[in-house]
């Protein structure tokens, strides 16, 4: 069985950085595009690149106009479309189980998802907060949703590939000496 492709839709996110991490965090599970919409920053943007570290050059993406039609098109396409929003009818990501690509949308910091986009979607869902905070930065949000969805898949893993990469760059922590000077 083919693991499931993911992306992400982005509809007005005001912070770059929050961008810039969207990046990073899509290419460590395999996201193969992002959709960014509304006033969302779109790359080449200093403080994109802070945060992304380059994957901004590694994952694909687009600027859409009308998120609406993009959402509509997947759906054709037989994307399941799901929105992380926190409504009195969401269901809780946990019982999220999906063999299907995904669409996940995530929206305004402040507001969230706009209600046309939540009416398209197949289903609403939230992470469950058990602290005195209602929710999480959209960026670590994004994070947890998609690291949640990459493990439905069949292989657990990336979609471009079923080994897990990890990182083979050490740090020194040694003091600088003289010549380092």
């Amino acid at each position: 069985m083919d693991v499931p492709r993911l992306r992400l839709l982005a509809h007005n996110v005001r912070s770059l950085w929050n961008v810039g991490s969207f990046f990073r965090t899509c290419d460590a599970m395999g996201v193969e595009r992002i959709y960014l919409s509304g006033y969302t920053g779109t790359p080449p943007r200093k403080e994109i690149t802070k945060t992304a570290i380059g994957a901004e050059e590694i994952v694909q993406w687009e600027k859409v106009t009308d998120p609406a039609d993009a959402v509509r098109e997947l759906k054709t396409e037989g994307w399941r479309i799901v929105s992380l929003e926190i409504t009195p009818a969401s269901n809780d990501i946990r019982s999220l189980d999906s063999e299907q690509d995904v669409l996940l949308i995530v929206g305004h910091e402040l507001t969230g998802v706009p209600d046309d986009l939540l009416a398209l979607s197949d289903e609403v869902v939230r992470i469950p907060m058990l602290g005195k905070k209602e929710s999480l930065n959209v960026a670590v949000a994004v994070g947890m949703a998609l690291f949640h969805l990459r493990g439905q898949s069949p292989t657990g893993g990336p979609s471009h590939s079923t080994e897990p990469r990890t990182s083979t760059r050490r740090r020194s922590h040694r003091r600088p000496d003289s010549a380092d000077r």
